[in-house]
């Protein structure tokens, strides 16, 4: 650490080369233009407006320049401007006028809807370094796709690699991993919300109950691997949901949308956002209801963000954003496979419900000492739960109408991140230095025990001063101190190094219940007594890890990447101490640790033309976590057992290419035709292990192929997307069992599903729709465990959706 901060303070010496950044407004009558492009002929700085009619351009380099702006049926600006390095930010606003309908079509042909609705991060975004990591980003702004129930399948179909749960038709929750990962609950991605953690507790809980509304999104951030230097432990990498902000050049912005669907389906979505002065504000407020597609499936949700930001001067910036989310939804359980194959949309549980309390607090604060030394801190709490009712027993049993099991969770969290960014120049290259700091506090009360015989909502336990099974206090604190650098070797090649120092501390406080056989005095036969048993225990660790990325641009066009990374994942609470039915934990579990390999090569055609990215991963894991099928020798029962089951590894290729057709070969075709596909091929598989049952099984919750092609169409102001989504069968388990009688584990048979989806905008009015599993296909993607099983969740069969939206 102190050769770091000896090498920070040798750069404070240096002097800079300007980051000049051009931003703002593209409109036409006064009319703000959503989705125009603004690009610098030649180079790969392009930027579309979002739906504020906002764009920004980075990192630009001084010197003359052609800005070229487009929208279709307005006429093409041109413009040449001069930039020196004392530029800085450089505002300009372009009102553009739309073309004479008398024109011939050839005349407007210049003009197009940008369709490329992703992109990768830039070297480097504000005060994060992303060079020569493997980044995807979506611009909501351009996607033709069911935001009201935040359709993770239309939404993620151009990240290849993942894995979706597709359980929750409402949106309520995202579930995706990635080569090999565990989807539920994004609980092995770093899951944030403008920068700042939003899981219900990022170090000893990380899954994510809280999904932002991606109607107020502007663009999901995913990085993968490599992000383990900058923002902490996972093996996933980094999703971070970028939200909206107020309109720049309006005082007043409201935005409404309204969407009706299949199964009861409501949405009502309400934004309003602004400027005035030195003041920025954004909000909205969501509300949702559903029937759902099976039964026992209804769900109502309320939502609610806040944000406002002050610009004192042209150095600090501070913000405030408040998150509210609360959503009660009644779970039909899992089916066996029999259940499944004779009525998927059946249900024999009526007595479970879950609910969410999410109330999410930050703060940000950005200062500018000068154009190379920038400074940003987020500060930011959690106080929220989670509460689950109802019967886990085996769904192959009928339920016995007796007391229902009760899970009660209350989240206390606390967070501060700060990133100091220094920019200087060696021999006349730019080069990038960044180091930061993170404190967490997190506390999680977890309760377990019995409530109620009923059918109703009831989230109060019987007997809460003596809970049948736990009551654990689960506090854990981590300080982390992390440092990267871009070396620009040359125009076209740098090296990225980062390292990244953590102290983690995991307790647990309380008691579980244990119960034994004892002899009855008056029968003389064994009977059951229950105890409790008190235990604290404590877990304290300090390590260091670190990572390297090499990048070699050939041309602005084209780029070749790799990247190294170690990484580390603690285990979590859920690894203490859980009591349930389905599930032993062993007692010597430990963290897991190992490293991600990206090798790839990746480029667009500007503008707006073709985009691609093709790279080969290594991902390697030492201790892995998991569950084996193990035999009670007392009762033989089959339970799962929770332990560090073996070394493993996931290894595979994993490819994206989109192409304008119209743009790039055929000049000739009356619509912008876009032809887009992501595939991955996946090995994985244990490697020495104590377990013989496991050693050479292929990992769990791995497709070994997956396949999503798509077509776009767009002409003036209409886009319709259609997308198709193959995987391959792959296991739920470790053992790699094929089917069980509790259907826990087993085979996720191959499958396929198709979606079409639109919008047409006109002035002020947009109208959106969807059909979702066009073919109405009957397939699952995923076999619980707990809630919302135990069993197969099957998904959901065909649905319509129509949304009306209104700017005023």
């Amino acid at each position: 650490m102190k050769h770091y901060l000896s090498l920070f303070l040798i750069l404070l010496s240096f002097s800079v080369q300007a980051q000049i950044s051009l931003s703002g407004i593209i409109s036409q009558n006064q009319q703000v233009l959503p989705g125009a492009l603004i690009y610098i002929p030649g180079s790969s700085f392009q930027a579309s407006s979002d739906a504020n009619g906002y764009y920004r351009l980075r990192g630009i380099p001084a010197g003359k320049h052609e800005l070229v702006v487009f929208y279709t049926g307005n006429q093409t600006l041109h413009k040449t401007i001069n930039l020196d390095e004392n530029s800085g930010e450089v505002t300009m606003d372009f009102s553009m006028e739309e073309i004479n309908a008398e024109l011939d079509d050839i005349t407007v042909r210049d003009q197009q809807l940008n369709q490329m609705s992703i992109e990768r991060l830039k070297a480097v975004e504000g005060t994060n370094i992303y060079e020569a990591k493997k980044t995807e980003v979506i611009n909501l702004q351009e996607i033709s796709a069911n935001l009201a129930t935040n359709n993770s399948r239309q939404v993620y179909a151009k990240i290849p690699g993942l894995n979706i749960y597709e359980s929750d038709a409402a949106g309520l929750q995202l579930g995706i991993g990635a080569r090999g990962l565990d989807p539920n609950r994004t609980s092995n991605f770093n899951v944030r919300q403008n920068g700042y953690d939003i899981s219900a507790d990022a170090l000893g809980y990380p899954e994510s109950y809280y999904t932002p509304a991606l109607e107020a999104v502007e663009r999901i951030e995913v990085v993968r691997g490599a992000a383990s230097l900058q923002y902490g432990t996972q093996f996933g990498g980094l999703l971070n949901f970028q939200m909206k902000s107020g309109h720049p050049d309006k005082e007043i912005d409201v935005r409404l949308r309204n969407t009706a669907g299949s199964y009861g389906f409501y949405n009502t979505f309400t934004s309003l956002g602004g400027s005035s002065g030195k003041w920025n504000y954004y909000g909205f407020f969501q509300y949702k209801r559903g029937d759902g597609w099976r039964e026992n499936s209804q769900f109502n949700s309320k939502m609610a963000y806040a944000a406002v930001k002050y610009q004192a001067n042209e150095k600090l910036s501070i913000g405030l954003q408040y998150t509210y989310m609360k959503y009660l939804a009644q779970q039909p359980g899992g089916l066996t496979d029999a259940m499944f194959n004779q009525d998927p949309r059946q249900s024999i549980r009526d007595r479970n419900w879950f609910q969410v309390n999410w109330n999410l607090i930050a703060n940000t604060i950005d200062y500018r000492f000068s154009d190379r030394l920038k400074l940003n801190i987020r500060n930011f709490a959690l106080i929220g739960g989670r509460d689950a009712l109802g019967n886990l027993g085996r769904i192959d049993r009928v339920d016995d109408m007796g007391p229902r099991n009760l899970f009660v969770d209350d989240f206390s969290n606390f967070g501060s991140e700060s990133r100091l960014m220094y920019h200087y120049q060696i021999n006349n290259q730019p080069q990038v230095a960044l180091i930061g700091f993170r404190y967490y506090n997190g506390l999680t009360d977890r309760k377990q025990g019995l409530g109620d015989d009923g059918s109703d909502a009831n989230f109060s336990f019987t007997n809460p001063d003596h809970l049948e099974d736990s009551d654990y206090d689960f506090p854990g604190k981590n300080l982390s101190f992390f440092a990267e650098h871009i070396f620009n070797l040359n125009p076209r090649f740098s090296v990225t190094p980062g390292m990244r120092i953590e102290h983690i501390l995991t307790e647990a406080d309380g008691y579980y219940s244990q119960t034994t056989k004892v002899l009855d005095p008056d029968t003389g036969f064994a009977v059951d007594s229950t105890y409790q048993v008190q235990e604290y225990k404590s877990n304290s660790r300090t390590f260091a890890f670190a990572g390297i990325g090499l990048s070699y641009k050939p041309n602005e066009f084209l780029e070749v990447y790799s990247n190294f990374s170690q990484n580390y994942r603690s285990i979590n609470f859920n690894d203490i101490r859980v009591n349930n039915p389905n599930l032993v934990v062993d007692e010597n579990i430990k963290d897991e640790s190992g490293y991600n390999f990206d090798l790839g090569f990746r480029g667009s055609g500007s503008p707006n033309k073709y985009n691609f990215d093709l790279s080969f991963f290594y991902l390697r894991y030492n201790d892995r976590i998991g569950a084996i099928l193990q035999v009670d020798p007392e009762n033989f029962r089959i339970y799962r057992y929770r332990t560090n089951i073996a070394d493993a590894y996931s290894m595979g290729l994993e490819a994206f290419g989109e192409v304008n057709l119209k743009e790039t070969f055929i000049k000739s075709l009356p619509i912008d035709v876009n032809v887009f596909a992501n595939f991955s091929v996946i090995n994985a598989k244990y490697l020495k292990s104590s377990e013989r049952s496991v050693e050479g099984n292929q990992v769990e919750l791995v497709p070994p192929f997956s396949l999503r092609p798509g077509l776009t169409l767009g002409k003036d102001h209409w886009k319709l997307t259609y997308q198709y989504a193959y995987v391959q069968e792959h296991y739920t388990d470790a053992s790699n069992a094929v089917q069980t009688a509790t259907a826990v584990e087993g085979i996720i048979p191959s499958y396929s599903v198709m979606d079409i989806s639109a919008f047409y905008r006109w002035k002020r009015y947009k109208v959106e729709g969807s059909i979702n599993n066009l073919t109405n296909n009957m397939y699952f993607t995923r076999r619980a465990a707990g809630y919302p099983g135990p069993g197969i969740i099957p998904s959901d069969g065909r649905s319509f959706f129509l949304t009306l939206e209104i700017n005023i």
